[in-house]
């Protein structure tokens, strides 16, 4: 038998906690996936600068009853055609002046108009505020746009998921359901829906909220398709865990960036569409104003008076450029394969 071998005794001694190596010291903060998403959200400046500007108009739009200036219906045809004026402001395009004749003359002074009135961004041609109406017709283009999203949400969020679950038969179905669907072309599920039901915010809304699901679906359909095989989902089934709860427990979380950046891109969709139909005569109808109309009465004075259609055509193309701007650093902060 060997020698057994003696170790020394200060062998079994503490080692002194100063000299202890933490080499498996976590030096990053323990963050969720939705912390984590909106420490990279904030690391891209003009995502961040899309949000702030994108609060400010829905703040502005939907609390237009109480920060608008003046009633945006209210017809003062004595003020008709105003520029607009800026109290205290003395530069050409602020100052209630306009060229006639050669000449730059008051238009202020010329209508009769006391010293204390004055219209921000000028009035139309039956002397409505502009920008009341501005604010109003962001109002009503921000709220087709967002109860159609939020049909668009729901139902195509549920149609994908359901498809993609079941596969076989039932997805093949619903696929050519989906693909019937986007073969017909918006206009003429909108004008179907005016001979139905009367122009104006429900027809405009429910024609955007039938078209737009299909792509919401798709996307949710394709990437069920993939979540299903993962080992979490067949372990959650072995387990006898229902449908529905491994739909809402595991597959949803893991679907939640692909719902939020495909949202943010159907949301300036929406109020594009909704502008067109308003500016080509067959979306909202008069006297409500959304961006469309605005637009659609501008270009008609736009040689000679443009800041009525320059107004609403810039505030149209700050939201769209904020939505995708923001969009994509949705899309950025929610992809943990892209690079910071």
């Amino acid at each position: 038998m060997a020698d057994e071998v003696k170790l020394p005794a200060d062998s079994f001694e503490p080692l002194d906690k100063s000299k202890h190596l933490d080499s498996e010291k976590i030096a990053a903060p323990n963050l969720t996936f939705m912390q984590d998403a909106w420490r990279r959200l904030k690391k891209n400046k003009g995502a961040i600068i899309a949000m702030i500007l994108l609060i400010l108009f829905f703040v502005m739009a939907f609390g237009s009853a109480f920060i608008s200036p003046h009633d945006p219906n209210a017809v003062h045809p004595q003020f008709a055609n105003l520029p607009p004026k800026w109290p205290g402001i003395d530069i050409n395009g602020f100052n209630g002046t306009l060229m006639q004749a050669g000449s730059r003359v008051d238009a202020y002074q010329a209508a009769g108009a006391a010293s204390h009135v004055h219209y921000w961004l000028g009035t139309d041609y039956l002397g409505r505020d502009m920008l009341s109406r501005i604010l109003y017709g962001t109002r009503i283009s921000l709220t087709v746009a967002v109860v159609a999203t939020m049909v668009d949400l729901l139902f195509g969020v549920t149609f994908g998921l359901f498809s993609g679950w079941k596969g076989g038969w039932v997805d093949n179905l619903m696929q050519r359901i989906i693909e019937i669907i986007m073969s017909i072309p918006n206009l003429v599920v909108v004008v179907l829906l005016i001979l139905v039901l009367k122009p104006g915010m429900m027809s405009i809304t429910i024609a955007i909220a039938f078209s737009s699901w299909t792509t919401m679906a798709r996307l949710i359909r394709a990437q069920t398709l993939e979540l299903k095989e993962q080992e979490y989902v067949l372990a959650a089934k072995t387990l006898g865990e229902s449908s529905i709860k491994i739909a809402f427990k595991h597959l949803l979380p893991n679907l939640s960036s692909i719902i939020i950046i495909q949202t943010m891109f159907t949301i300036p969709s929406a109020i594009f569409f909704e502008a067109f139909l308003s500016y080509v005569g067959i979306g909202i109808s008069s006297p409500k104003a959304s961006l469309g109309t605005l637009l659609n009465d501008g270009q008609k004075n736009f040689q000679f008076l443009p800041y009525q259609m320059w107004y609403p055509a810039i505030v149209l193309s700050i939201i769209m450029i904020a939505f995708n701007v923001f969009a994509d650093g949705l899309r950025d902060a929610f992809d943990p394969q892209t690079k910071e």
